[in-house]
């Protein structure tokens, strides 16, 4: 029979036997195995989920990245899909300058893939812009007569929106045919280059100005230094030449549709209406009215070139925002606008 009859416990106070004494180290040593079995359990756990949470984020990050890199450089297979015969849209929207999307580089690549795809029965320019810079304009517009003499058979028009002035005309007085809609603003043919001048302000704040050169003109024109009546009768010169060219141009592809008078080439800006009777456009249309009743093939297809699409994400967010403000505060620069 056992110490312990009838598994009775012994009281508080009672002489306790070996038997017990072993009986609870057993017990403390199966907790003792337990918890230790719990933690080596939740480490384990932990160390999986470490495992799969650096995982899904590594899977993650590759995964934006490939999105990221497929956004901007896209990839082609080199075989073009059958896109049927269409009229070929190529915009020009905004201020037209190197560095912005309607630039030169940009609508020269567009319009020659335009004209190079056979398929494409007309090239039609869309334009929306207030101008820019003559030379990236005058590059537009000498590689649209060229293609034009290349391919003889293809026409191109252009269509202006909500305004086609100075340098988007200039290019527009390339195409064969010109349409804008009644209250387009079509025109100002001439030239612009402004600056501001500081010297009064500089004086008010006890600022001296310090510029050392070498060569008479080099400072020509700086905005922190009183103005020089000889450089400005300079200046006037040079945009004098730079209208004499825009005009040129322009009669060069408008021709005897343009109107006689003193006041189409003195910078003003007409109405799509006032434009259609001095000449500057061919008819009153949008794209899709060009593109169906004119050209005979309503179905557009986009061959506009852009910049970077990282280009455009920083510049939505502004970042190029006090770097143009100083640009235009401190230079002048002579425009088409």
């Amino acid at each position: 029979m056992s110490e312990w009859d009838n598994d009775e416990k012994p009281e508080w106070g009672a002489p306790v036997t070996k038997r017990a004494v072993n009986q609870q180290g057993d017990d403390q040593g199966r907790d003792w195995k337990l918890i230790e079995k719990l933690v080596m359990s939740l480490q384990s756990e932990q160390r999986r989920s470490r495992r799969w949470g650096i995982f899904f984020k590594l899977l993650g990050f590759a995964y934006l990245f490939i999105l990221l890199f497929a956004f901007m450089f896209p990839i082609s297979n080199g075989v073009k899909p059958s896109l049927g015969e269409h009229t070929a849209l190529i915009e020009i929207n905004g201020a037209i300058a190197a560095n912005e999307i309607a630039s030169a580089d940009n609508m020269v690549g567009a319009l020659r893939e335009a004209f190079e795809e056979k398929s494409a029965k007309a090239v039609l320019l869309r334009i929306n812009s207030p101008g820019g810079s003559p030379v990236q304009a005058g590059y537009v517009y000498d590689e649209i007569k060229r293609l034009r003499g290349e391919y003889p058979d293809k026409k191109v028009y252009a269509v202006i929106s909500d305004i086609g002035a100075s340098g988007a005309y200039y290019i527009a007085a390339a195409a064969d045919e010109i349409y804008a809609d009644k209250a387009s603003l079509v025109g100002s043919i001439g030239v612009v280059g402004g600056g501001f001048g500081f010297t009064g302000l500089m004086e008010k704040l006890g600022v001296e100005r310090r510029l050392y050169t070498a060569g008479e003109n080099k400072a020509f024109l700086d905005p922190f230094s009183p103005e020089k009546e000889d450089e400005v009768e300079f200046w006037e010169q040079v945009l004098e030449t730079t209208h004499r060219q825009f005009i040129e141009q322009v009669k060069a592809g408008r021709g005897d549709r343009l109107a006689e008078g003193d006041g189409l080439f003195s910078g003003l800006i007409w109405t799509g209406e006032q434009a259609l009777d001095l000449g500057l456009i061919d008819g009153l249309g949008s794209a899709s009215y060009v593109a169906r009743e004119v050209v005979g093939h309503e179905k557009l297809v986009d061959y506009t070139l852009g910049g970077s699409k990282l280009d455009e994400l920083i510049r939505r967010f502004g970042v190029s925002l006090g770097a143009g403000f100083a640009d235009q505060l401190v230079q002048s620069r002579l425009e088409l606008r």
